[in-house]
Order: structure tokens, then C-alpha cells, then sequence
């Protein structure tokens, strides 16, 4: 039988590193065969893909080479690692998936959506997730967070027109897809939060 795929999105400083570890404590719990990973990166090359999309550089990406960058650390991942995994009836938990390319190359950058669901249809085919759990939260509460988390990286230096655009796609694309998206309320306190998220992870017949 084939794995479930689980992505967890939203934009910065919605609590997703904590949630998620959240997420693979209760789904281990339940017994699930797991594999926590993340994009971009996920594997060796994708990881180093990743390093050249976050750090910040003289030379500016343009926004079509950042989103074809994406793309080939998604195929590596996809081909190396999530396929695989699903394949041999593992669970695959990913911080962020095709919805964050949609949230920020076309929703932040304003890129075209149908070269994005090309490329979509191009590199994912068939995967789809499972369920996805946005975190949402408003702009101004999740940046004041990031600031005070660590150094920002390259996407994090954007302006905040650039992350309300962000979240705006991010909830059309829950719009969209409600069978598959759970808006997550991220602003209460972590225990309502989690809340939550245990209440769509049993609609999986995780928990209790």
C-alpha cells in the first residue's frame, strides 16, 4: 500500500520547526514508518541547491532561475527520496512542498502561474499530498518572530509586501483545495495550536 504524503506550509515565523516536530512525535506515536524531510533539499544535491537559493549574494537570482531551481532540487527529491519512500508504504512528512513555490515564486515574486503548473505537472505528475497543513498567522506577528529567531536569510530580507502576497496565495490555494489544505490558526498559544493539528492528524486515523 502507498504511503501517506503530509506538507506542512506558511509562511516565516508561523512555528513550523516546532510544529513539525509536533507532527512526527504524534505520528510515530501511532506506529506510522516515517521520513521527516524537508524542501528545498531532502537529499545531498537538493540540500546544496538549498544553500544557493537561502544565502544571500552579490549576484541577485532572477526570478526565472529561482524558480527552475526549485524544480530540480523538487526532482532530485522526488526521484531520491519521497518516491521511494511512499513506494515501500512509508509516511512522508515535508516542511514545505509545491504549494510554497506557488505561495512565494507566484504569489511574492508574481511569477506565472501556468509556467509553475507546467513545471508542476512536469517534474511532480501524480504526487499530490495526502493533507497539508498551512500555518497561518499575520504578517507582521510571523516576521517579528523570524527577526528575533536568527539571521535572516535570503527570502526572509524581502519586503512585507512581498510575504502578504506570500500569505494571500497561500490561503487561494487552501480556497481552492479544501479537501486537502487545513488552515492551521497559528497565533494562540502552542498548545491550541497543536490542537488543531492533532484534530486534521486523526482525520487520518492518527491519534485519538
Amino acid at each position: 500500500m502507498r504511503g501517506k504524503l503530509i506538507t506542512v506550509e506558511g509562511g516565516e515565523g508561523v512555528g513550523k520547526s516546532t510544529n513539525l516536530a509536533f507532527i512526527q512525535q504524534q505520528l510515530e506515536s501511532a506506529g506510522v514508518d516515517l521520513v521527516v524531510t524537508r524542501e528545498p533539499g531532502g537529499t545531498e544535491v537538493a540540500e546544496k541547491i538549498r544553500e544557493l537559493l537561502l544565502t544571500p549574494s552579490d549576484e541577485p537570482i532572477c526570478e526565472l532561475s529561482e524558480l527552475l531551481l526549485v524544480f530540480a532540487a523538487r526532482a532530485q527529491h522526488l526521484e531520491q527520496l519521497i518516491k521511494p519512500a511512499l513506494e515501500r508504504g512509508a509516511w512522508v512528512l515535508c516542511d514545505r512542498f509545491i504549494d510554497a513555490t506557488y505561495a512565494y515564486q507566484g504569489g511574492g515574486r508574481a511569477m506565472d502561474l501556468n509556467v509553475i503548473a507546467a513545471l508542476e505537472q512536469l517534474v511532480l505528475s501524480d504526487i499530490k499530498a495526502d493533507m497539508t497543513l498551512l500555518l497561518d498567522l499575520p504578517v507582521e506577528v510571523g516576521m517579528a518572530r523570524a527577526r528575533a529567531r536568527a539571521e535572516l536569510d535570503r527570502f526572509e530580507q524581502e519586503q512585507m509586501s512581498f510575504f502578504e502576497a506570500v500569505r494571500s496565495a497561500y490561503l487561494a490555494r487552501a480556497q481552492a483545495d479544501p479537501n486537502r489544505v487545513v488552515i492551521i490558526n497559528a497565533a494562540p498559544a502552542l498548545e491550541q495550536v497543536q490542537e488543531q493539528i492533532a484534530a486534521a492528524l486523526q482525520t487520518l486515523g492518527v491519534g485519538r
